[in-house]
């Protein structure tokens, strides 16, 4: 008999709810999915109310106020506080996004916060990258090239061809995109999803890269490119305004015009 309930230790239950400083006036409350695989209990929603009277700015701002004053044991990751290295990418009320470059002011009410959906779960906040790096290294992001470097000087381009790469190598590979398609959590074991398809664009038209054949030979696969179904949500998450649904269809228009 098909079971559609959830196992009863996936089951989400009411954490604890840390109660505001008593001279608290501004407040904000922040909901945060907890679970700590060391432990048999279910994960947990955990509830905090923030002065903002004494935070800085940032959504981010708010999840270190969080570790630093009211719960040391958080665990999530972060780095750059600029939007570059993309490590702290997080579903914030059901939105993939980059906390460290989200206003607390962007969220009317409570602010829910979760790891990135459909990926395992390490602890708290942090998600298991491991699949996702794999994918991104199997397309090879590198110039490869048949012909010997030039002696003098580097591999030129024009200006024309360096701005093919506009809106490509802005991707921090935060997996924003990846993990807010439905086709990546359907197919993810062979489908390489968003940002892995931008970054293969992204060699695939540099004009110093010289295994362009090579390439599109890799990408195609049933799997690999064509379960993108043009759904767009990569597209509208994408904290740097990239447009990954654009450029596989660019690989997919490069893959038919070869064969005419």
């Amino acid at each position: 008999m098909v079971e559609f309930a959830l196992p009863k230790n996936s089951k989400l239950i009411q954490g604890i709810d840390f109660p505001a400083a008593e001279d608290a006036e501004r407040l904000k409350r922040i909901e945060v999915y907890r679970w700590d695989p060391d432990t048999d209990e279910n994960p947990r929603i955990d509830s905090y109310h923030i002065d903002l009277d004494h935070c800085g700015p940032m959504v981010l701002d708010a999840i270190l106020k969080i570790k630093n004053e009211i719960d040391s044991g958080l665990t999530f990751r972060r780095s750059c506080r600029e939007g570059v290295c993309g490590s702290c990418a997080m579903n914030v009320n059901g939105k993939n996004t980059l906390v460290c470059t989200k206003a607390i002011d962007d969220y009317k009410g409570t602010i829910k916060i979760f790891p990135l959906p459909h990926l395992e779960v390490v602890k708290d906040l942090v998600a298991d990258m491991t699949h996702f790096y794999a994918q991104y290294a199997s397309v090879k992001p590198w110039i490869e090239t048949q012909t010997p470097a030039p002696a003098d000087h580097e591999r030129l381009q024009s200006k024309e061809e360096r701005k093919k790469l506009d809106g490509l190598y802005e991707c921090v590979l935060c997996a924003c995109c990846s993990t807010s398609c439905p086709s990546y959590w359907w197919n993810s074991e062979r489908y390489l999803g968003p940002a892995s398809l931008l970054q293969a664009y992204r060699w695939l038209v540099d004009s110093r890269d010289e295994k362009t054949g090579e390439r599109l030979d890799e990408l195609e696969d049933p799997f690999k490119l064509y379960r993108c179904h043009t759904i767009m949500n990569c597209t509208d998450t994408c904290p740097k305004g990239l447009n990954p649904a654009k450029a596989i269809s660019e690989i997919k228009k490069m893959l038919v015009s070869r064969h005419l």
